[in-house]
């Protein structure tokens, strides 16, 4: 058997395990080899939106995923513990609670906070680098927003609504934005003016961010002073106290009261690789140096990823960024040589990553990025940036946990936002209180019962009459354009083939065909599909009732002939089918009862009708209606509310539903 051990759930280690699972998978391997991840923690953490906890855009559990979810169904062993040693020579990896053999190691243990031995930081600031870093800062906040409406002494209220970030690198802004965009909120649920709240984003830097392009970092530091930041650069920190920090700008330094100073200044290696580090060649900050195949040069069999890897990319100067782009990177280039080195077949992968751009957000409402190929970027500024991150967080999320994620993804960031802190505002946030839904759905209900009713009244049951009711409608359709002026046919015909230049007098003359005819017809043949609209034979005094829709698809016609009309037998089984659909989504819309798929159902029976027999403008009421009520329609005052947390618990104990993530908590 051979033993395959990742340190780390970190984003290189998650993504190294699943890699090198599927691979060793569909080469037969699965059971020949064992993949233990070990963590401290059992879930993985999206560090890169800690300061959206922190600052209380998102929930807390939105950042964070159990790891035997992430690893469900596959053959690999997820381990809680917390390495404190490795034996190189003995191929051992040395936990508190016990040890683990490997044949490959792959360190992948993260970083920590480094304070570069500023006096005071580590004992008295707040970092931001793991979850119980953002959990614990988001309830700092609210305590001093809390503490300061009931002080009575002006220096401690002071000291209490006074915030310094230390760092504009990402972490950083990306905090001090999220913060600024909070402070507006907090100040009025506890009462405070804005104007007493001090916010300070401080580093050694000459600008915000500076892997950025100068102008994008310009762009960070307008934005931060509009939403109320001080920004000071060239300024270092020389001392963190108990509410007070001290900077040093030239050779002058001044202290500052602040009640709450964060610590975003840098990052180094953690402890346990730091420690491998000091036993084999390595960088500053405990970086692992590594060849070009990823393995360490001391230990051919120990592959360094992540932020531990030091190493200097073909062509490039500096080494890699400690970035999550560079963590997916490496992730692969590892699992293909470990599966190369095990399989004797095929080369190892020299790593050549290459990266496709960097992007800060400034709160929820805005940011900017640069990214494209390799070598051709642009800069994206406010709606395109936060577009392009939320994409990219996405294509992540598709890789370490599918379809629930993304659901669970969408949901914090669109769906339940609160106080408009998307970059859509809150458009799409579930403002209106679903039980106001509950008379549209149980309407529709009511409606789609009395249709099929009265196609059982009808005869549905008993005899053939699809023939009739599609033909009727085509005749029926078939009559009206008979009655249309050939001048507003030639009028439309030519409005469909030059649409710029002659949409205008298309329309005048298919008016005054209205006007003599009393029937309107736009025919737009859009090669997919032909559309027509028409009204009533009296135009002065037809009402909507008289309008119909139709969508004419071809294949929809062919099959409605071919298909549906074959045979008496086929049209029985076709009015069966729909009568039954029809009593049985008007049922559960009623009740409340898998409203998710009656309000689908009810969905594909308009298309179909609008299609096959066309739809009076009076019942489009419908559709709308079914798009309204399809999500979480049932929840309230419905049988849903009971039956979906019943099935879904059973639902995710399904094995391939764990292993291929369609479910949703």
């Amino acid at each position: 058997m051979i033993k395959i051990v990742v340190i780390g759930a970190g984003y290189a280690g998650v993504l190294a395990t699943k890699k090198l699972e599927k691979k060793l998978r569909k080469k037969k391997l699965a059971d020949l080899t064992e993949i233990t991840i070990i963590d401290k923690h059992p879930y993985h953490t999206m560090l890169t939106e800690l300061h959206e906890v922190a600052a209380c855009r998102v929930g807390e559990e939105s950042i964070k995923m159990n790891l035997k979810q992430i690893f469900a169904g596959r053959k690999v062993n997820v381990v809680l513990d917390e390495v404190t040693n490795v034996d190189f020579k003995e191929q051992k990896v040395k936990g508190r609670t016990e040890e683990y053999d490997y044949d490959y190691l792959v360190v992948a243990a993260g970083s920590k906070p480094t304070y570069f031995g500023v006096e005071g930081a580590k004992e008295n600031s707040w970092p931001l680098w793991s979850y119980d870093d953002a959990v614990a800062l988001r309830d700092r906040i609210h305590n001093c927003f809390r503490m300061a409406a009931d002080e009575v002494d002006p220096a401690k209220r002071k000291e209490l609504l006074s915030f310094y970030v230390v760092g504009a690198g990402f972490t950083g802004v990306e905090m001090v934005g999220e913060l600024a965009e909070y402070t507006p909120i907090l100040c009025k649920r506890f009462g405070i003016d804005r104007e007493e709240v001090t916010i300070v984003d401080v580093d050694g830097l000459s600008r915000p961010v500076p892997i950025l392009p100068e102008k994008l970092s310009n762009k960070v530091d307008r934005r931060l002073k509009k939403m109320g930041v001080e920004v000071v650069m060239n300024t270092s920190v020389v001392g963190v106290g108990q509410g007070s920090i001290k900077l040093k700008q030239n050779d002058n330094v001044t202290e500052h009261v602040a009640g709450t100073v964060i610590w975003t200044a840098g990052i180094e290696s953690s402890e346990i690789t730091s420690e491998l580090a000091s036993r084999v060649q390595s960088g500053g900050r405990g970086r692992i140096q590594v060849d070009e195949y990823l393995r360490s040069v001391d230990y051919e069999n120990v592959y360094v990823i992540g932020d531990n890897m030091l190493f200097t990319a073909p062509g490039e100067e500096r080494p890699v960024p400690q970035m999550v782009e560079n963590a997916e990177h490496s992730a692969a280039t590892v699992s293909k040589n470990i599966v190369a080195e095990i399989t004797k077949s095929g080369e190892k992968e020299s790593y050549n990553p290459k990266f496709h751009g960097v992007m800060v957000c400034v709160g929820g409402r805005y940011g900017v990025a640069r990214g494209g190929l390799a070598k051709h970027q642009i800069n994206f500024a406010s709606f395109f940036a936060m577009f392009a991150k939320h994409f990219i967080n996405i294509i992540y999320f598709i890789q370490v946990m599918g379809w629930t994620k993304i659901i669970s993804y969408l949901k914090h960031e669109f769906f339940t936002i609160r106080n408009n802190r998307s970059f859509l505002g809150g458009h799409f946030s579930n403002k209106t209180p679903s039980f106001l839904l509950v008379p549209l759905r149980f309407w529709l209900g009511c409606v789609w019962v009395f249709e099929g009713v009265m196609k059982i009244v009808e005869g549905w049951l008993t005899t053939p009459m699809l023939a009739g009711f599609f033909g009727g409608a085509n005749s029926w359709f078939d009559s009206l354009l008979g009655r249309i002026d050939p001048a507003a046919t030639d009028a439309v015909a030519s409005a469909s083939t030059e649409v710029v230049d002659t949409v205008a007098s298309a329309s005048t003359a298919v008016a005054d065909a209205a006007v003599s005819t009393g029937t309107v017809l736009f025919d737009f043949n859009l090669k997919i599909f032909e559309l027509i609209l028409v009204s009533g034979t009296d135009l002065a005094s037809s009402t909507i009732s008289d309008i119909a829709f139709k969508i004419q698809v071809p294949f929809v016609d062919w099959f409605v002939n071919n298909a549906v009309l074959a045979s008496d037998g086929m049209q029985m089984f076709m009015q069966i089918v729909i009568v039954i659909m029809q009593i049985l989504i008007g049922l559960g819309l009623m009740g409340g009862c898998f409203t998710f798929l009656s309000a689908g159902v009810s969905l594909v029976l308009q298309a179909m009708f609008v299609t096959t027999t066309g739809l009076y403008l009076n019942t489009f009421w419908m559709i709308f209606a079914g798009i309204a009520v399809l999500i979480g329609g049932g929840y309230t005052i419905g049988i849903d509310y009971y039956l979906m947390p019943f099935l879904k618990k059973h639902w995710k104990n399904v094995k391939w539903v764990r292993k291929w993530y369609l479910y949703n908590d």
